[in-house]
């Protein structure tokens, strides 16, 4: 493609920009060609970038799909906001979000792609936070979240803006895309719903004999779905169906590299209920000093770690009668002894979880730099949450805090079955659908928990236990943990698994559990 001048030149290089997308059957926004217009480094390295990296099922290139491309040279070339403290309410705003701004193109992050041989970094939050918490954030955020997500339901959706459902409309079957703003049950036992997307916002009522009364038990606060009903030309629509954005069908595994990857979380180290026996036998199986008839540990390439590598100090009430290391920097330094022992040529990669040393508020920046140090220098530490690709298998790691949103808020999910919490993550395409309940989010001008293309691997921790189950193709994990039962999980009856390991052949993406716990 031919380097043009940015100025009396664009019109052409978006001519032909757009052509050469068009050829590999992909449309394109105004604002992701925009981006791509202004990158300052070679665009045709940057569009072989954008096609290969993108899901064959994508009909619309947005600006998420541009954005994880773009190298450290783009990354330098577009100037960063400096992190501010945030200090955000427990719930979000009351007022209309979608329909307060006018309908702009938003500014659009860019994240670092850090190249390593063996794992690399493609996108979270580390050194791109804009946001203070101030109402015109939380309007970006939102606006965000829904034309992500409507981009993904428009391909199996014909919808309509809400504003179009005049009297023109009385009695005939429309189809619309919204975000959920409330859900309620009237006295005779009806389903009302609001929604809202960027025109406006209605009524759409699921009445009790309806045929997807049970289903819409399933909605919950602040997802964007889809909706097909009978319009009363007054502001209501009477449901017939309900639309989420889900994955692609697919059976097969996503994506096939080499290697094994261990997948782990919630290490607690510096906790008095941190199982450094069995984490020690684990060094030693992993480190080939015990016998090993499967030969498995031969063949690990990569260690995942999906937070709260320490128990952390102050993150709840009476803490500190649990804790073994008093101080955070000295839990830093014993998690480093442990995972210093590693043998090399494994490839560790540490995201942070709410017990780690970075800001609460979710997205979550790497940890920071001075804590860096204790590691080793060939550690990867990224965000929560954050996509990373292992020998080219595409796995998003997150925490996995809304979990205690999705067991509270959704029938049949529980503590004892995280795998089920995550499968409804992924229906939804966003890794923490409902805003303003146990996890808080800073609202970011891009919502970075919208999962815009299927991961081979979705990798969660936080909930103590151990979850596996494959979902349309990708690998459902939650990792357990490394701390034995607490007396506050007395209490609450929660029974963790502690010292298991799921180990991912990413050759076939088989996932099998490897136990370090006592017999």
């Amino acid at each position: 493609m031919q380097q043009m001048s940015p100025r009396g030149s664009r019109p052409r290089v978006g001519q032909d920009i757009v052509q050469r997308l068009a050829e590999q059957g992909y449309q394109l926004e105004p604002e992701a060609l925009e981006i791509i217009c202004r990158y300052p480094g070679s665009k045709e390295e940057l569009l072989r970038r954008i096609i290969n990296g993108t899901d064959r099922s994508v009909a619309v290139i947005g600006t998420s799909q541009v954005s994880c491309h773009l190298d450290l040279a783009a990354a330098k070339a577009v100037p960063s906001s400096s992190s501010l403290p945030i200090s955000l309410s427990s719930s979000s705003p009351s007022l209309p979000l979608l329909s307060s701004l006018p309908s702009s193109p938003l500014q659009s992050t860019s994240f670092p792609c850090l190249q390593d041989s063996s794992a690399e970094l493609k996108c979270d939050i580390t050194g791109r936070s804009t946001c203070v918490g101030d109402y015109n954030d939380f309007v970006h955020y939102f606006r965000d979240r829904y034309s992500k997500i409507r981009e993904i339901l428009s391909r199996r959706l014909n919808s309509r803006p809400i504003e179009s459902l005049g009297k023109s409309t009385t009695g005939r079957e429309v189809s619309l895309i919204g975000m959920v703003m409330d859900v309620k049950t009237t006295t005779k036992g009806n389903r009302v719903i609001e929604l809202e997307d960027p025109t406006g916002m209605i009524i759409a009522v699921i009445q009790k004999d309806a045929e997807v009364y049970e289903q819409s038990g399933l909605i919950i606060t602040d997802e964007v779905i889809g909706v097909t009903g009978i319009s009363d030309g007054n502001g209501r629509l009477f449901v017939k169906s309900l639309l989420w954005p889900d994955m692609p069908n697919q059976t097969a595994p996503l994506e096939k590299g080499s290697g094994y990857a261990l997948l782990l979380s919630d290490l607690h180290v510096g906790s008095k209920y941190f199982m450094a026996d069995a984490w020690q036998r684990f060094l030693q199986w992993l480190n080939g000093e015990v016998d090993d008839p499967s030969g498995l540990a031969s063949q690990v390439q990569y260690i995942v770690i999906a937070g709260d590598l320490v128990d952390g100090v102050g993150i709840y009430p009476g803490q500190q009668n649990d804790l073994a290391i008093m101080d955070i920097y000295a839990q830093y330094e014993a998690a480093a002894e442990w995972l210093n022992g590693i043998r090399t040529g494994i490839k560790v990669i540490i995201a942070p979880g709410n017990h780690d040393i970075v800001r609460q508020a979710e997205p979550q920046p790497s940890l920071p730099e001075d804590v860096q140090r204790y590691f080793r220098k060939d550690m990867l530490f990224v965000g929560n949450p954050a996509w990373v690709t292992l020998s080219g298998v595409s796995v998003l790691i997150y925490h996995g805090r809304s979990i205690d949103d999705l067991v509270l808020r959704l029938p049949g999910i529980s503590y004892a079955a995280p795998e089920k919490a995550m499968i409804e993550m992924l229906r939804r395409r966003h890794l923490a659908p409902i805003y303003g309940s146990r996890v808080s989010i800073a609202p970011e001008h891009e919502d970075h928990y919208v999962i815009s293309r299927p991961p081979a691997i979705l990798h969660c921790g936080h909930v103590h236990t151990v979850g596996i189950a494959r979902y349309k193709g990708v690998a459902v994990i939650n990792s357990g943990t490394w701390q034995s039962q607490t007396d506050f999980q007395k209490k609450m009856n929660i029974q963790p698994v502690p010292a298991v390991v799921p180990i991912v052949d990413l050759a076939t993406m088989k996932v099998r559990k490897l136990i370090f716990s006592e017999a």
